[in-house]
């Protein structure tokens, strides 16, 4: 065998070395991105359930401290052993319709003052501008909501349904008062209530 044989055999032996095997390749990339595809099921199952237990969990945190805004949806009896005078609160009132009741419904002030432990009253407006009838529920909630826990509803028209008949209209009472232990740093409030066609649940 002449020198340039070897050479060139010599040369053909190492490419043959250095040749990646492509089938194996093929093989250990499928492996890799199986794995990965089921770690990422993993982590979508896990977060699934993760925010699945974080709603009861949210639910009993904000009826705990009144973070919601939610307030008493019944008829509390007035305890407060006096009247502050030191301090004025302002009360303000929102109304919002959820979609699709074609009511008008308005608070007939929008804001009042009120000393901590002091009753007032105040009253809304309703009326279905629709041609037929419709049953009406509305709901409060409080802003800031720590403040929920020191805004108690003696009488409230949110308590229980309301009918209104094709362009029948009624003004809503409301009778409240803030707590004495209302936290210092809260001089505003704000009372919202969305209202809601509840018709067909209640038929």
């Amino acid at each position: 065998m002449s020198t340039d044989d070897r050479k060139n055999d010599s040369q053909h032996g190492s490419k043959a070395k250095l040749a990646p095997d492509k089938n194996n390749d093929g093989s250990s990339a499928s492996a890799n991105n199986t794995k990965t595809v089921k770690k990422l099921l993993l982590v979508v199952v896990a977060m699934f359930g993760f925010g699945f237990a974080l709603v009861p969990l949210y639910d009993v945190f904000c009826d705990i401290t009144g973070l919601n805004g939610k307030t008493n949806s019944t008829a509390v009896d007035y305890t407060a052993t006096g009247i502050d005078e030191s301090r004025t609160i302002t009360v303000q009132f929102i109304t919002r319709n959820a979609k699709g009741i074609p009511w008008q419904f308005e608070p007939v002030i929008n804001e009042i003052t009120v000393h901590p432990g002091e009753i007032k009253v105040v009253s809304f407006y309703a009326k279905n501008n629709s041609q037929h009838d419709i049953i009406g529920q509305a709901v409060p909630s409080v802003s800031p909501g720590l403040a929920a826990n020191y805004f108690h509803k003696i009488e409230c028209f949110c308590f229980t349904q309301q009918p209104l008949k094709s362009l029948e209209d009624v003004e809503m009472t409301l009778q409240f008062y803030v707590d004495l232990d209302l936290p210092k740093d809260i001089n505003t409030l704000t009372l919202s209530y969305t209202l809601y066609d509840i018709t067909e649940k209640s038929s």
